[in-house]
């Protein structure tokens, strides 16, 4: 964890804290009774349920250590929202930019991406540059942001 703390949003903060709630109150449980019943049926070298219970154990465990340890280093972020005009593209793209959360898909970037840094640096009406992560250099007008 660079810089030692995580941006997310304050809905990306409980989204976090639902899943651990759950990853520690139901699921915990429920795989402890599936390594209890495995155990029943006798030997567990051979056992496919049990090992198989281990392992859901362990990747519980282990997205529990991994949520705990964002939401510790978590640091709140707004959500910015950005409409850019690609120049080259001739055409224009609405953002949100929210912490480490990106979506891609959903036009959520996140607050370290490439763009969004672009973003922070310039105001509505300013055109500039900046290199994506794929290493091409892009020129946008920076449209609204808000």
């Amino acid at each position: 964890m660079e810089n030692n703390y995580v941006e997310m949003t304050r809905e990306h903060q409980q989204e976090l804290q639902q899943r651990l709630d759950f990853l520690i109150n139901v699921k915990r449980e429920e795989i402890k009774k599936a390594i209890a019943e495995a155990r029943e049926q006798g030997d567990l070298s051979e056992n496919a349920d049990y090992s198989a219970a281990r392992e859901d154990q362990s990747n519980n465990e282990h997205e529990i250590e991994e949520i705990q340890k964002q939401l510790k280093f978590a640091r709140i972020v707004d959500k910015i929202f950005i409409k850019v005009l690609y120049v080259d593209l001739k055409k224009e793209y609405e953002f949100e930019i929210c912490g480490n959360e990106s979506k891609p898909f959903e036009h959520k970037i996140s607050s370290d991406s490439p763009l969004a840094v672009a973003c922070k640096n310039h105001h509505k009406g300013e055109t500039f540059k900046f290199v994506t992560d794929a290493g091409k250099e892009m020129t946008v007008k920076l449209l609204e942001k808000k």
